[in-house]
């Protein structure tokens, strides 16, 4: 039997828009996306909670956040570097 190879962990760029829970700080993920038909730009926001263990991160920062296991309910990202610390 073959062992279990697990696929490249996805990351994400962000901005830390809440750090008010223990660990844990949400997110602001931004992308560009093309609409099928009319071909215009389109941007896409998504707020992603992640795991933050020594709760260095503050709002304004600029972190990079990568794939984990579930750790909550709807916590399955980990904060991987603070990329720019806020002004």
């Amino acid at each position: 039997m073959e062992a279990c190879s697990r696929g490249k962990a996805k990351s994400r760029e962000g901005v830390v828009v809440s750090n008010k829970m223990d660990k844990t700080v949400v997110v602001l993920v931004e992308r560009l996306v093309q609409h099928a038909k009319y071909k215009k730009h389109l941007r896409r926001r998504k707020k992603l909670k992640a795991h933050d263990e020594q709760n260095r991160c503050g709002i304004g920062d600029r972190v990079l956040i990568s794939e984990t296991r579930p750790l909550s309910r709807d916590k399955r990202w980990a904060v991987r570097a603070i990329l720019e610390k806020a002004v």
